[in-house]
């Protein structure tokens, strides 16, 4: 293979850019789809024909995003077997169940269902229309359930068991892998994400209805539901974000070094609120990593432990195997270097099998995967050169987490702003200042989603599946030529859907204010 790390880095860009491209679709179709079965619910309450046509309006935009984020999704999940069928194999046995429910019941669910939704209208009877539009709903959360549970078993994997005959991870226990805390954190607080950029995107739509001075009625109806589903939906994620904060502490420790810029942790840590990472930092002690930080005394501790007084491991701690204890007492681990070389004992191990296998001798065979299962715990570690490999970028992780939770904070404020205005100050709604902040507020959102993506992926970096396997082993027998090819095909094909939906969105809305309020 040529320059492995070209292919590797390419495949890595490739991922990325089709991973977010697709997440800046799922999340307005998670949170459109109950913003959307909530106003239909409203309708069939009231028989209300102004609710039928805001439920129709949003119901539109809807399909568009819908659409376009479909096509993605499915060349996501075509790229597991073209530039990581070493991954494939290693774990397609897990991996693959989740997916492939997905597609044959949550996907094919939401699939179904969709169709009354747009084209039942007037051909079933109203309770069976809106019980299409909440299975679309629930269809679209069920597919992100089995998509994240996959996405969490590569943060955490469990469930399984090592193969050496098959050189292969087996799945051992299904219910391990479904109900892992880390997914089932990992679901709630997407699902609410996209709660979240539905309502905001809902919201800004109908502000700029009420800045254009057209159906004011229309835009403050859809503002009312959109505020509630997005303050529900910030109050699940802040939940489950502390609930994910701890998972990350537990079982990926490094993550959050890189995310807080911690080189060397302790007992009752500060967390840095705002800061200037020290680009001419080494790692080394004796120099500090900030230029400048506001930091908060032991909320890290806190937040990761639930207990001020906790132990935070930083980089060079996890890197050394040092915890500390609050009397100051300290615990030693394996360095990263002991795992290195216990990951190597095991591809040794591994080796020894595979060639008593050739030659049945059932001794060796048996003596080798003792001696591989004893090991297998730091596996992935033996792929490393280094301990440093298995540091992620500082920079990006810890820069992409904080505009998340200042973006978060924002939100937060915008909707119990929101509700505010509408139910006590409308006047003041339809001040100019007041609308722009609510029509930009659709970049923030997005803004806020995807940097939480880009801090849960490139954190976990060097690994595609912590401490089992890294990105380099994970690749497929490819050139870099053609993943470059491939990745700049992909990148004007998802630009030109994004700008074509774009385009068609702001047709409709366009067209849809226009209209004159329909009054019952």
């Amino acid at each position: 293979m040529d320059n492995l790390m070209s292919v590797v880095d390419w495949s890595r860009a490739q991922f990325a850019l089709t991973a977010m491209y697709h997440w800046l679709f799922v999340p307005l179709t998670l949170g459109i789809s109950v913003i959307v079965a909530i106003m239909e619910t409203i309708y069939v309450r009231t028989k209300s024909a102004k609710w039928l046509e805001i439920t129709k309006f949003w119901m539109l935009l809807f399909g568009i995003n819908f659409a376009v984020g479909v096509a993605t999704g499915i060349i996501l999940e075509f790229e597991f077997g073209t530039n990581w069928s070493n991954y494939s194999w290693f774990v397609g046995d897990i991996f693959g169940a989740p997916l492939a429910i997905e597609g044959i019941v949550a996907f094919f669910m939401e699939s179904t269902f969709i169709a009354v939704m747009f084209f039942g209208w007037n051909k079933v009877s109203p309770r069976f229309h809106l019980a299409a539009t909440w299975l679309t709903a629930i269809g679209a959360s069920l597919s992100a359930l089995w998509i994240l549970i996959a996405n969490a078993w590569m943060q955490y994997p469990v469930g399984m068991k090592f193969d050496p005959a098959q050189m292969r991870n087996v799945m051992d226990s299904f219910t391990e892998v479904v109900f892992s805390p880390v997914a089932m954190h990992k679901f709630f607080h997407a699902v609410a994400d996209g709660w979240v950029v539905g309502a905001v995107f809902v919201v800004g739509v109908s502000c700029w209805f009420l800045w254009k001075k057209r159906r004011r009625n229309f835009a403050l109806s859809s503002i009312k539901v959109a505020g509630w589903v997005g303050l529900a939906g910030m109050i699940v994620t802040l939940w489950t974000g502390d609930g994910s904060a701890v998972d990350v502490a537990r079982v990926q420790p490094m993550k959050l070094a890189a995310m807080e810029g911690l080189y060397r942790g302790g007992c009752g840590q500060s967390i840095v609120a705002a800061g200037i990472l020290n680009p001419d930092y080494d790692g080394k002690d004796g120099s500090d990593e900030f230029i400048c930080a506001l930091r908060i005394p032991k909320a890290l501790s806190l937040l990761a432990t639930h207990s001020a007084d906790g132990f935070v491991p930083g980089i060079n701690d996890l890197i050394d195997g040092i915890e500390l204890t609050p009397q100051g007492d300290t615990i030693w681990h394996e360095s990263y270097a002991e795992r290195i070389a216990i990951g190597k004992q095991a591809h040794k191990a591994l080796r020894a099998y595979d060639a008593a296998y050739a030659v049945a001798d059932t001794a060796a065979m048996a003596k080798a995967a003792a001696e591989l299962e004893s090991n297998y715990k730091y596996f992935g570690y033996g792929y490393l050169d280094s301990p440093q490999e298995a540091v992620p970028p500082v920079g990006l992780t810890f820069y992409s987490f904080h505009i998340m939770v200042i973006c978060g904070g924002y939100l937060m404020v915008l909707f119990v702003a929101v509700l505010w205005l509408v139910y006590k100050r409308k006047a003041l709604l339809e001040k100019p200042w007041v609308l722009w902040i609510g029509m930009l507020s659709i970049p923030v959102v997005w803004i806020c989603s995807e940097c939480g993506w880009i801090t849960a992926e490139v954190g976990r970096q060097p690994w595609i599946i912590e401490g089992l396997m890294p990105a380099k082993a994970a690749i497929s027998n490819i050139t870099s030529a053609t993943v470059m090819t491939t990745f700049w095909m992909f990148a004007v094909v998802f630009t030109a859907l994004l700008a074509a939906e774009i385009c068609i969105m702001l047709k409709q809305i366009s067209i849809g204010s226009k209209k004159e309020d329909t009054k019952d």
